[in-house]
């Protein structure tokens, strides 16, 4: 085995015989393998770091049941030689067509106040890229580049095909909801290099930042409105971002308490789950 990896996590390490190693998580874009460097040192533990990239030469081995690299050979690579994406799994659906669709639908909200919101979202260049760039998570469902992105627009085509089974529900502001769940996230994780959260994002996490952002871009519509956006409206989207987890030990400081605000969580979690179980059963190798 001679590849190139980025480094997802290092730890140095001793074994009972006091001896160090090297425990790493290496990265491509296919996924990721532990890996080991026996007899490693504390100096060539600080010539890298997670995020930077390394040539290793070694071999393969199951351990335990999960496939592991045991290494001969570490080598820091330059980074500007280096194409990111090359190395972070990314997301099979075209992103174009996703962007693309993404504006369909959101901008089939008649509420007027909603549109202007969501417009207010989709002018930002820097909003926009972040978004269509973000995982939706490091570890969990969609975690790849654009998984973000990807998951939204599956919740608002399924928010889009129930809406008319459910006339109490308001439509636009299940729409405009979906689409602001995790808004947080653009900002709370970092997916430059190797993904992973940001100071902001682990000292205060995407819900209380998503609603952070929705303040400030409702203070965009009105400028450029001339109206101010309805409080009612705006305490309802408020809820929809903090209760969406759910239930408390899932890390919702509220519990859903709308019609809309429960749609949003189950809507969520089906998309999730079922993500999550269909890549586990396309990567099963048994099958």
């Amino acid at each position: 085995m001679d590849e190139a990896f980025l480094v997802a996590d290092k730890q140095l390490r001793a074994n009972r015989q006091g001896n160090l190693y090297l425990h790493l998580e290496l990265r491509d874009k296919t996924g990721s393998v532990g890996a080991r460097l026996w007899n490693a040192s504390e100096g060539l533990a600080r010539t890298f770091e997670p995020g930077d990239y390394l040539h290793v030469r070694g071999k393969t081995q199951v351990f335990q049941g999960a496939l592991q690299l045991i290494l001969s050979h570490v080598e820091v690579l330059d980074a500007s030689r280096v194409a990111p994406e090359e190395f972070l799994p990314q997301s099979t659906q075209n992103v174009a067509r996703l962007t693309a669709r993404l504006r369909e639908l959101l901008l089939t909200m008649a509420n007027p106040h909603l549109r202007s919101l969501v417009e207010c979202f989709l002018i930002d260049e820097e909003f926009v890229r972040k978004f269509t760039t973000a995982p939706a998570g490091i570890k969990n469902h969609h975690a790849y580049h654009a998984g973000l992105l990807e998951h939204v627009v599956m919740m608002l085509t399924i928010a889009d095909r129930i809406a008319d089974l459910y006339p109490e529900v308001d439509r636009d502001l299940l729409l405009a909801g979906i689409f602001l769940h995790d808004i947080g996230k653009v900002d709370e994780l970092s997916y430059d290099r190797a993904f992973g959260y940001t100071d902001e994002g682990q000292l205060v996490g995407h819900l209380v930042m998503g609603v952070e952002m929705l303040r400030g871009k409702v203070e965009q519509t009105a400028d450029l409105t001339g109206e101010p956006f309805p409080a009612e409206l705006l305490l309802r989207l408020k809820h929809m971002i903090v209760s969406h987890h759910g239930p408390p030990e899932y890390g919702s400081p509220k519990l859903p308490m709308t019609l809309e605000a429960i749609a949003l969580h189950y809507i969520d979690n089906l998309d999730a789950k079922l993500h999550t179980f269909g890549r586990e059963i396309r990567d099963d190798p048994c099958r």
